[in-house]
């Protein structure tokens, strides 16, 4: 089986196409600009071979015919038709509380994913013209709905209520849902397999750390308690994100700054995070060099962020009642030894030892942990699109063995 994973933006449209038999990608491309002049696809195959062309891409279906066409391509391609193609993938971020696993795509998944454009504006709606475009370009094939917030529906309820009126919940569904699933997920399996215990007998801490970060708690393989809450915005500080701060500082800024709600909204998630404390970037490799420079408010940034992922992962050990193992992965997380040592650094106390001359590499799965610690770090490079392919071809397959049952 062939699986076309699809993550669509606003202007953007990330692919992958991936052969289910040995879960090898076959090619990873992205269209950019769509709807915007200078638009742009690149592809690379999986022998290096890479296709860049400029192109007019007006509207998502425009860029799934260029997508189509590049794999098709008879230098650039890697397969013949589009007939090859047995199943589409869709990330979608937000499924509310209507979807704790992935779904087959059908008029029902796709009025709930409409439902959920409230609570994620900036990223509901392109998913679902990502969904729309590929149903007109490949009419037939079969597409699934793969959810950031699925992972995280195990969490428990006294964990994601908001201490607001319960009427606020019931009537407008405010509570924690969490984001960045689908790689917590897949490095919490990766993480269960290199400790090689039964999986209802882990603890786990996740750290996804890239511009946008979020930290879990997975006991038993499942979600029990995330940083990221009702949107991507609370939890620790990020790259533009504030992350979690006292409430009032917000009718308190925009009465002194004179701030509309979108101008604050703005503030709190573009201007924010690490590029507000800093000054300068949102770009942890310029903050690592200013700080080697003696800027202090480079070094403050780095500070403020290792020091609220090191305060949830004390947290999370107690929500866990132990930890087995913390997990670092996405770009901070897979590639940056000196926020992974920032961040690690005096959790001894729990039994966190690492070893300086593993923490060096960058990029690679690897237990970086001393032969002695009590607690394992694991560096896992998160891979979102196998873990949307691996669902696609489940659910299809399930499917098809549904349809056989019945028709016998």
């Amino acid at each position: 089986m062939k699986v076309l994973v699809i993550n669509a933006g606003s202007s953007s449209l990330k692919y992958q196409l991936i052969d289910m038999t040995n879960e090898s990608a076959l090619a990873i491309g992205l269209c950019e600009r769509i709807g915007i002049d200078n638009s742009i696809i690149t592809q690379k195959r999986f022998d290096g071979k890479k296709l860049e062309k400029q192109t007019d891409l007006p509207t998502h279906k425009t860029a799934l015919a260029e997508v189509v066409k590049a794999l098709t391509d008879p230098e650039f391609g890697v397969i013949k038709s589009m007939n090859e193609i047995n199943a589409v993938g869709h990330r979608v971020v937000h499924g509310g509380e209507t979807f704790t696993t992935s779904a087959l795509i059908d008029a029902g998944v796709e009025k709930a994913i409409t439902d959920c454009f409230e609570l994620a504006p900036l990223h509901n709606p392109p998913n679902m013209m990502g969904i729309t475009a590929c149903q007109e370009i490949m009419p037939g094939v079969p597409m699934v709905a793969v959810f950031d917030t699925a992972f995280h529906q195990t969490i428990p309820a006294y964990a994601y209520m908001y201490a607001l009126p319960y009427a606020l919940y019931e009537k407008h569904g405010i509570r924690k849902y969490g984001f960045h699933g689908t790689s917590h997920m897949y490095v919490a399996r990766r993480a269960v397999a290199m400790l090689g215990k039964p999986v209802e007998e882990t603890r786990i801490i996740t750290c996804h750390l890239g511009n946008g970060s979020s930290i879990t708690a997975v006991k038993g393989g499942k979600s029990v308690e995330t940083t990221m809450g009702f949107t991507p915005l609370e939890g620790v500080a990020m790259g533009t994100r504030c992350g979690s701060i006292d409430p009032a500082v917000v009718p308190f800024i925009m009465e002194k700054e004179g701030l509309t709600t979108r101008e604050v909204d703005t503030l709190m998630n573009k201007k924010s995070g690490v590029l507000g404390v800093s000054g300068i970037s949102n770009d942890f490799r310029d903050l690592d060099e200013a700080a080697s420079k003696g800027n202090q408010r480079a070094e403050l940034a780095l500070e403020v962020f290792a020091y609220k992922i090191k305060k949830v992962i004390g947290e999370y050990s107690a929500v866990l009642n132990g930890v087995d193992a913390i997990v670092f992965t996405a770009g901070i997380g897979e590639n940056s030894a000196s926020i992974r040592k920032r961040i690690l650094s005096g959790l001894d106390g729990i039994g966190v030892k690492i070893d300086e001359e593993k923490n060096k590499i960058r990029g690679q799965e690897i237990d970086i942990s001393t032969p002695d610690a009590k607690v394992r770090v694991l560096v896992i490079p998160t891979n979102e699109e196998l873990t949307i392919a691996r669902d696609t071809k489940e659910i299809c397959e399930t499917e098809v063995k549904l349809r056989s049952s019945v028709a016998v």
